[in-house]
């Protein structure tokens, strides 16, 4: 059977979102130089990182910075934005696609570094790059039945692994120009966190509403990226038009079932390069302007990419925007959330 899940929220509000940027700005120039041999060898020029993808940087920790350091301190700063004490909080999630081994959940460490209670359920999310979204529709689904009254949903990613693999692989003799194009992706991945709180609306009026979302699978094309420890091998042009596909299809049968999404005031989107924003605007007929855009600067940053979009997007929203959140997860998922500033 094809078609939408659909969910409407009823009480359930976002009180803070946060991001920590990375502390390193690494340029895509680095990886020109280090890969200088492969390109002129292959017959690819410098730039393409910049040109094709629009990413002009990425950052990176700094040594003996961890990434779960980085979502410890993004899940403090929402508390604190938030107004919430950790002994409140019911549902811990961590949604990040970043992870060094394989259990326990990445979740329990910062759970305890952030001192939450016994009581409060703490676990994984991960679904790729849509892992946020994903736990966002959990605790506002918990919130709504009662469950829980607040969630704290915390992200930290680091593909500086992934970096190192594929620079060490793509050097080495007889590389082939597709063995470049597959691993093209891996290079627009960057370093970041973020973090948001959930609670009950009706006690937080002046909180952020999920209004509902709607989720669809296209699990057909779960071949077309696939990562492991090693790295990510992506059939670029087959995720691009299916992915996007997806979410024109999701947003088509959304409409049909009364919801208005071509009129918001933001269009928060996973980040990802200029080839996917152009062509997720082009399809689903969207205002470029009202499309915040921080890929050039931050690179793709996984499931963190859309949450840190939005953290940034905040500081300019006012209350009565109407904000779609929408991202597309290795697999293939999407989701579109809808958010009441």
């Amino acid at each position: 059977m094809i078609g939408n899940s659909t969910i409407k929220n009823r009480n359930a509000a976002v009180l803070s979102i946060t991001k920590v940027e990375a502390d390193e700005v690494v340029p895509s120039t680095r990886f020109d130089d280090e890969l200088a041999d492969t390109f002129k060898r292959v017959r690819l020029p410098r730039g393409l990182l910049e040109r094709l993808a629009g990413i002009e940087e990425r950052r990176m920790w700094a040594p003996g910075r961890h990434f779960s350091d980085g979502a410890t301190e993004a899940g403090q700063a929402a508390l604190d934005q938030a107004g919430i004490k950790p002994e409140q909080i019911g549902l811990f999630i961590n949604s990040s696609v970043t992870r060094d081994d394989y259990e326990p959940a990445v979740a329990v460490g910062i759970h305890h570094r952030l001192g939450m209670p016994s009581s409060a359920l703490n676990f994984d999310i991960t679904n790729a790059c849509l892992g946020f979204l994903n736990a966002l529709t959990v605790a506002s689904s918990m919130i709504d039945s009662g469950a829980v009254e607040y969630a704290l949903i915390v992200n930290g990613e680091d593909p500086l692994r992934w970096h190192r693999a594929a620079v060490e692989r793509l050097k080495k003799p007889g590389v082939t120009r597709d063995q470049v194009v597959q691993e093209f992706a891996t290079l627009t991945l960057g370093s970041g966190a973020a973090a948001a709180v959930v609670g009950p609306a009706d006690r937080h009026p002046d909180g952020h509403r999920i209004v509902g979302s709607v989720t669809r699978a296209g699990t057909q094309y779960h071949e077309l990226c696939v990562g492991g420890e090693e790295g990510m091998i992506t059939n670029a042009t087959g995720l691009l038009n299916h992915g996007v596909g997806l979410v024109v299809d999701a947003m088509r049968e959304a409409e049909s079932e009364g919801w208005d999404w071509l009129h918001m005031d933001s269009y928060v989107t996973h980040q990802v390069s200029n080839s996917h924003t152009n062509k997720l605007i082009a399809d689903m007929g969207l205002d470029p302007d009202r499309v915040p855009l921080t890929f050039p600067f931050w690179g793709n940053v996984a499931a963190a990419a859309l949450p840190m979009t939005l953290a940034l997007q905040a500081e300019t929203l006012t209350p009565g925007d109407r904000v779609l959140c929408l991202g597309v997860g290795s697999g293939l998922n999407t989701t579109l959330m809808e958010l009441a500033w």
